[in-house]
């Protein structure tokens, strides 16, 4: 069996170094235009060129997302936005709209384009289709089940690649074609800008009875009619594969590192365990599912993959998320004095107990000794997000455990 790759999003320049050190195969990622994350942080041309040499520096690639529904007057910045992009080598663009598409063969031929979930590939003849154009990997919709891609699989060219999405939020439309966010706000969804008005809590009001709300009930449990639970496949690796998809992608270009970290090292050991043998893969489940529990979630279904979701895989009294931990901060480094670097991300005291997240799957308990700011002055707490802090940290199993670049300092929720 051929081994999948894991792909996993980033938002930031930080997000993506972290996905590379805890796992990822490739990363995608937007720039400041054209692809569907307007409200993510997103890349200059400058941090993208800092991020692909990254990756490849360790073995991985990046694909920039460009997967907008153009308008005429999108198409000259797209073609003036590809050709910035030769200059920097990205391994692939993710691409749905076909005028975009045709632009990107003719300005920058040498690099893959794969074509995004968001032109809903459903059918192996669109597959062939966009294969006999030069397409180099296809995305399948999610509304597929693993039957039906395994039937695409058999029906295309092997060098023809299928990716899928494996974990993260689902769209309540077709393939994320939705026009809610644009009737209610004016912020096209198509466009990169969703104010995710699926997640809403909806009421009615009866024409000549204005201000009037009448509670809307699906059921007798509540009123959110749209709210899909999360997309969560780590338990059924092995299906993944033998249904031939050669890309797990992973949703979320807006999570934090520590949601990105977390992912992409649970599906790393996964993948990894699955491929040594299915038996450790097996032994392992119970500890792919504690980890991924730790991340901020809504809930987890199988989405489509076995079968048309039923009324469980919705979320009717609420849209909040399930909180396993919070971000306190990365290590960045160590001085000389033996003090850990890091820009702290939420409030954490002298003397607190946390844990730290290894890539090799470890979580480390690790005390706070002391805390300084970047001029030596000590601190009893870290208030301030994106502070610059050396701490001292005091591992409690064992005094030899050393934390290491990239290690994320994380605090366990009690719910």
């Amino acid at each position: 069996m051929k081994r999948p790759e894991l792909l996993i999003p980033a938002g930031s320049l930080e997000a993506l170094k972290v996905a590379v050190m805890y796992g990822a195969n490739a990363v995608y990622i937007g720039g400041e235009a054209y692809g569907l994350r307007a409200k993510a942080k997103n890349f200059s041309i400058s941090q993208m060129a800092e991020g692909i040499a990254f990756a490849h520096a360790h073995g991985a690639k990046v694909y920039v997302t460009a997967n907008i529904f153009a308008h005429n007057g999108d198409l000259e910045g797209v073609r003036e936005y590809f050709a910035r992009l030769c200059e920097i080598s990205p391994d692939a663009l993710i691409i749905s709209d076909p005028g975009v598409f045709s632009i990107a063969k003719e300005v920058c031929p040498k690099i893959e384009i794969h074509i995004s979930t968001q032109a809903n590939n459903t059918n192996y003849e669109t597959f062939l289709f966009w294969h006999r154009l030069g397409a180099k990997r296809i995305v399948a919709a999610r509304e597929l089940t693993l039957e039906e891609i395994s039937d695409i699989r058999c029906q295309i060219p092997k060098e023809l690649e299928i990716e899928a999405f494996v974990h993260g939020s689902m769209c309540i439309s077709y393939s994320g074609r939705c026009l809610l966010s644009n009737y209610f706000t004016g912020r096209d969804a198509n466009q990169g800008e969703c104010t995710h008005p699926c997640r809403w809590k909806y009421a009615v009001m009866e024409e000549t009875r204005p201000g009037e709300y009448l509670p809307v009930y699906e059921n007798e449990r509540g009123t959110y009619l749209f709210n899909s639970k999360d997309l969560c496949m780590v338990g059924h690796i092995p299906q993944l594969i033998q249904a031939g998809i050669d890309s797990f992608k992973v949703e979320g270009r807006m999570k934090t590192a520590l949601y990105i970290a977390s992912v992409a090292r649970t599906y790393r050991k996964a993948i990894d365990d699955f491929m040594e043998s299915r038996q450790l893969y097996e032994k392992n489940l119970p500890w792919y599912f504690e980890q991924i529990a730790a991340c901020t979630y809504r809930q987890y279904t199988t989405g489509f993959f076995f079968g048309k979701p039923s009324e469980e895989t919705q979320i009717y009294d609420n849209s909040t998320y399930v909180k396993g931990y919070t971000f306190l901060g990365i290590i960045e480094g160590q001085n000389k004095d033996g003090l850990y670097l890091i820009r702290q991300r939420n409030k954490f005291c002298v003397g607190e107990r946390m844990e730290a997240m290894k890539k090799d799957g470890r979580n480390l308990t690790v005390t706070v000794r002391a805390i300084y700011d970047e001029n030596g002055t000590s601190m009893q707490s870290a208030p301030h997000p994106k502070q610059v802090l050396y701490v001292d940290l005091e591992c409690e199993i064992s005094k030899q455990d050393k934390l290491e670049k990239y290690d994320i300092l994380r605090r366990k929720e009690i719910n």
